[in-house]
């Protein structure tokens, strides 16, 4: 048994973790769940040996354990797969697999390539997938990655005489329905050879996968369930302090979209992605796509914001033809962007959230040829209390801030550079869903400001909830329109028949 007993960690101006006791049994998935900023990160980085407690202890098998760092946590038989993931992109499968481990295949300097490719196919075989040991990581899907990711924590097995303990920090939170599915039973099917610790913000999920589920709130440990005497409802009331309700998708401040058309496309195009697509989005608007991965509608808000050059059909912004070839031909056009992956393209991480905020549209702190820091500190601080954003300071990192706040930053960014067309590309991935709430809130604020939006959203039950019409794509084309006003919102069965 894996245990962490009386844990705290401090940080500057922060205090992540209170006491924490948590234990990991043979044989068995421990769920972890919280908001984001309850301490989940850091409790995993201490598991991981990344991070050093400031006091408390971890205990293997009953005895003392102090792990100085990551390579002393493997040496020990424990392991994590990363949310961001730490593949090397440009090396190949079997190089990723055994990345730090090469001199069990090397002899008087020379690498058997053939030895550790072998060695990595049978690792890939624990799991029971057939993946090109091979191939470059680059070429391979976010679903595939994610499983060499597990056959990598799985040679663990190879230097230790005990069961594994594999850390899995949001593994789900990109991944397709069926994609899930075979994750889980991969994990299922190890649990005779290793236990596991499963973060996510999906409840359900969470109460799928997992034999027991601690909860934490504000870096403490505020329950333990058994996940068959619990429900997701009753999980997010103990994360948030209230019940999931009926308001969850802020359906009472859906405000009518006004007459403006600000956005038309007329048979728009990219050869391969998607064709003959049509649609208006009038000031105030929320038109939400809806279909599955590869039905072309993350190639449309790719068009739109600059990054896809289209190759047929025609689009207008405020009634005056474009057509984009680059996303800074976009931003000044007034279209801002707040991407699936912001900590890749979203942010500047090493900056200050002040620097961030004003990273669009530095017009609106210049004097004289210069930035006038102390008038971006003041804007920062403005958006800060607006935004109610979770900050030690208009100075602080956006690197160090919860992935709600975050994408706070974000949207305060493309706030300050007055755009008046706003493409959300997954806007609340990796959120808890008290954070979610919390951008839903500022999606309502923004409609209600006249702001046109473009959503597209990890699930049917958000982009019905927050859109005032919802268009379906299959095969790269729109196959149905539904009214999703106030009261009248389609049901997801609807969405589904068209988009299947």
């Amino acid at each position: 048994m894996f245990a962490a007993n009386g844990i705290s960690k401090s940080f500057v101006g922060t205090h992540a973790l209170k006491n924490v006791d948590i234990e990991i049994r043979p044989n068995e998935v421990v769920g972890l769940i919280g908001e984001n900023g309850a301490g989940k990160s850091t409790l995993m980085r201490i598991l991981a040996g990344t991070h050093r407690p400031d006091s408390g202890t971890l205990t293997l098998d009953g005895q003392p354990l102090r792990l100085r760092n990551a390579r002393d946590a493997a040496g020990h038989g424990i392991g994590m797969v990363f949310q961001e993931q730490s593949l090397l992109l440009n090396m190949t499968v079997a190089e990723n697999i055994y990345l730090g481990q090469e001199h069990q295949f090397t002899r008087f300097g020379i690498l058997n390539w053939r030895a550790m490719n072998d060695a990595s196919r049978r690792q890939l075989a624990k799991i029971g997938v057939d993946i090109d040991v091979t191939a470059r990581a680059s070429g391979l899907t976010f679903a595939a990655r994610q499983m060499v990711e597990l056959a990598k924590a799985l040679t663990l097995e190879e230097s230790v005489d005990r069961p594994l303990v594999i850390l899995l920090d949001e593994p789900t939170s990109v991944l397709s329905a069926s994609d899930i599915d075979v994750l889980f039973a991969r994990v299922k099917s190890l649990k005779s050879r290793a236990s596991f610790v499963f973060v996510s913000h999906r409840l359900e999920e969470v109460l799928r996968i997992s034999d027991r589920v601690y909860t934490m709130k504000d870096g403490a440990v505020v329950a333990e369930h058994r996940s068959q005497d619990v429900t997701a409802p009753a999980l997010h009331e103990i994360m948030v302090g209230r019940g999931l309700h009926t308001e969850h998708y802020k359906e009472s401040k859906q405000s009518v979209p006004r007459s403006e058309v600000i956005v038309e496309a007329s048979k728009l195009g990219v050869a391969g992605a998607f064709h003959d697509v049509s649609f208006k989005i009038h000031a105030g608007e929320i038109i939400g796509i809806a279909g599955v991965v590869g039905s072309g509608r993350e190639e449309i808000t790719r068009t739109i914001g600059g990054f896809l050059p289209q190759t047929e059909g025609a689009l207008r912004i405020k009634d005056a033809s474009v057509r984009f070839t680059s996303p800074e031909q976009a931003v000044r056009k007034s279209i801002g962007y707040i991407p699936r992956e912001r900590r890749v393209e979203g942010l500047v991480m090493f900056l200050s959230v002040a620097e961030n905020i004003t990273l669009a549209d530095l017009s609106c702190v210049m004097r004289g040829g210069a930035i006038n820091y102390k008038e971006e500190r003041k804007l920062a601080v403005d958006w800060i209390k607006k935004l109610r954003i979770k900050t030690p300071g208009p100075d602080a990192a956006c690197r160090k801030l919860s992935g709600g706040n975050q994408q706070k930053v974000v949207l305060a960014r493309w706030m300050t550079a007055g755009s008046q067309i706003l493409i959300l590309d997954h806007p609340t991935r990796g959120l808890d869903v008290g954070a979610k709430e919390e951008v839903y809130d500022l999606v309502r604020d923004l409609s209600a400001q006249g702001i046109a939006i473009l959503l597209i959203s990890d699930t049917l039950d958000e982009t019905i909830g927050l859109s005032h019409r919802v268009l379906v794509m299959r095969d790269g084309e729109v196959t149905a329109e539904f009214d999703a006003s106030r009261g009248n919102k389609p049901d997801q069965v609807e969405l589904l028949r068209e988009m299947v």
